[in-house]
């Protein structure tokens, strides 16, 4: 892929003086390039959906128009697959937050960002074009609708809460139906959170606006000020929504008058606090996303919040008893994770190794630790494209994830194994060995020693080392 982002640059430069280098996934299929040419620096994006594709590149020349911060996109290819745009850094709205804490410097970037998100909304829903929204022309009560369900789906259900069934949909309805008396003429960004805003020059840029529909002012508000890893002042929410209204009435004679426009915006609070635990529940408890997963409790900790401090002019009997169970404190506790500190003595060593020789050894002294068997998953080893792979190539890896069971015997393993981090890491101790086995050692054993490696130091900040037994016998050639 190096290479053909590569050519594409080259094709929009005219030089072939392209440097490209690969920046770490995100939450996405999208895969994102560093491309640097004449000593400038642009971002490169190749993704297969070329619908989000095209909405991102339509909605971008359009917000420039608006005088929007957003990313000018410079160039794309015939099948909207790739395109090219300026880059605004590596620094987000939350990097600066995580690492000034809640300065003066920080609460101007969040007063500038709220003053461009008016400006997007109201600004940008002129001639705005619905027909290239990807997931819906318009949130409305079949969005808000789907939001809860998802948050019953992912979240309540999951995690074993105690609801009744008909009563909670109910009070879904009765929720949406009162979601539905808010304006909903304006541009919705429906992502607009700190990891979405980049500062560059001392200023907020807004990204990952390809998702946007129409819908109401509130819901992008409640999203930056609500958002759970950010934990933002409760003074600095209120001192900044209460900003962010004087922004978009000098904007837009549409807008609702302060009480009724409060009041919908606690309700689009709920509605967003809730679709963020689905989604975390999705990310987290299902695809045992180790980020989602630390991501859960700050994320009832802002709902208790919001439960014990805001009214809603609705009965929500069913719904309110779901929230007060999960916002109890021994239930928070489970998705409190233990970490280890820098005086952490424990190290972790994995390996992955073939049946056709021995299991690895453990050095360490204590005897040995877990050996997992992954003979049980399909072996690619037995497909002739992949032979000459290993469980770090691509192709390799989107067989072994769409193809078989290997999610499922990742996730349970990580089950397993967080019983034991957390254990070694109240008791102090020094040493634990995992290995990873297959007929080969080339495909699956490698495949899982990596991703039990990234979900382990991700979660607790651990030190892993990762030998790959067989194929660093072979230098890696097969």
């Amino acid at each position: 892929m190096i290479t053909t982002i590569t050519n594409f640059c080259n094709s929009y430069f005219k030089n072939t003086t392209s440097i490209v280098h690969a920046l770490a996934a995100q939450g996405s299929d999208r895969q994102y390039y560093r491309v640097s040419n004449n000593n400038v620096n642009y971002i490169a994006v190749y993704s297969p959906d070329v619908k989000e594709n095209e909405a991102f590149i339509k909605f971008s020349l359009h917000f420039i128009k608006a005088k929007v911060p957003v990313p000018t996109v410079l160039h794309f290819n015939e099948e909207r697959t790739m395109y090219l745009q300026n880059d605004f850094g590596n620094t987000c709205l939350y990097d600066v937050l995580n690492k000034q804490g809640f300065t003066d410097e920080i609460y101007d970037l969040y007063k500038q960002s709220l003053k461009a998100l008016a400006n997007m909304q109201i600004q940008g829903v002129q001639d705005f074009d619905t027909a290239y929204c990807v997931a819906a022309k318009e949130f409305n009560r079949t969005g808000f609708y789907a939001d809860l369900l998802y948050f019953n789906y992912y979240f309540v259900r999951p995690t074993k809460t105690p609801y009744h069934k008909t009563e909670l949909l109910t009070d879904f309805d009765t929720l949406s139906d009162y979601l539905m008396g808010a304006n909903r003429s304006f541009f919705m960004h429906r992502d607009f959170q700190s990891r979405n805003i980049m500062v560059a020059n001392n200023a907020p840029h807004v990204i990952d606006y390809q998702g946007g529909m129409l819908g109401a002012l509130q819901y992008d508000v409640a999203s930056l000020l609500w958002q759970a890893k950010a934990q933002l002042p409760y003074e600095w929410r209120n001192n900044l929504f209460d900003y962010y209204y004087e922004q978009a009435q000098l904007q837009s004679t549409q807008v609702q008058d302060k009480l009724t426009f409060t009041d919908h915006y606690n309700a689009f609070v709920l509605l967003r606090l809730l679709q963020v635990l689905g989604a975390y529940g999705f990310r987290g408890l299902f695809e045992g996303r180790p980020h989602f997963i630390d991501s859960i409790a700050p994320a009832l900790e802002n709902l208790k919040w919001f439960v014990a401090n805001k009214r809603l002019p609705l009965k929500l009997n069913a719904l309110y008893e779901v929230l007060n169970h999960i916002t109890q404190p021994e239930f928070i506790a489970q998705f409190k994770i233990e970490k280890a500190l820098a005086t952490s003595k424990l190290k972790v060593t994995i390996t992955s190794f073939s049946y056709k020789r021995a299991i690895p050894a453990d050095v360490s002294g204590n005897g040995g630790g877990y050996v997992f068997d992954c003979r049980g998953v399909h072996n690619p080893g037995r497909f002739e494209e992949y032979k000459k792979l290993t469980g770090r190539d691509k192709p390799v890896i989107d067989f072994l994830m769409n193809k078989t069971l290997m999610p499922q015997f990742i996730k349970h393993i990580q089950n397993l194994v967080d019983i034991t981090v957390q254990d070694y890491l109240k008791r102090d101790f020094e040493n634990l060995m995992l290995n990873f086995g297959c007929t080969g050692g080339q495909h699956r054993s490698v495949f899982s020693a990596d991703a039990l490696a990234t979900y382990l130091r991700e979660r607790y900040n651990l030190t892993v080392t990762v030998t790959h037994t067989e194929q660093e016998l072979k230098g890696w050639i097969n």
